[in-house]
């Protein structure tokens, strides 16, 4: 297993960030390896942070502005090759319909659930992983 997972997570929110890494902790669940938190609060630094690589997941805001998570989403989707899965924060369950339109990999609601979301987030690292170790 690699030493660490490293998940980007944009908001312009610092709240919405703390709490997605409280709910995180340490490590999301004990078969995926640490976590190290990448925060962005804007689009050109979640862009710069793909293009630089080494990012396992991204967890993205819908709720955050000018520039919402669902957008960056579909754009990163579009745009980045060997693209991270994506863990979308959305304001309502039902607007799953658009986290589905931005192509993202998964969905919760906020406020953060931290069960909900650390289950979320270690299936898309465990996921991951197993592409990586397939590519070597």
């Amino acid at each position: 297993m690699q030493a660490t997972a490293t998940v980007l997570v944009y908001s312009d929110d610092a709240n919405v960030r703390e709490q997605v890494k409280l709910a995180t902790g340490r490590r999301p669940a004990a078969d995926v390896p640490e976590v190290r938190f990448l925060e962005c609060a804007t689009l050109p630094a979640v862009l710069s942070a793909l293009d630089a690589g080494g990012v396992d997941v991204c967890v993205l805001d819908g709720e955050t502005a000018p520039v919402g998570g669902m957008g960056v989403c579909r754009q990163i989707k579009d745009e980045v090759f060997h693209c991270p899965p994506v863990l979308l924060l959305i304001g309502r369950p039902q607007d799953a319909w658009l986290a589905t339109w931005s192509r993202a990999d998964a969905a919760v609601t906020l406020p953060v659930d931290p069960v909900e979301f650390a289950d979320a987030l270690a299936a898309l690292v465990r996921g991951r992983l197993q592409v990586a170790a397939k590519a070597s």
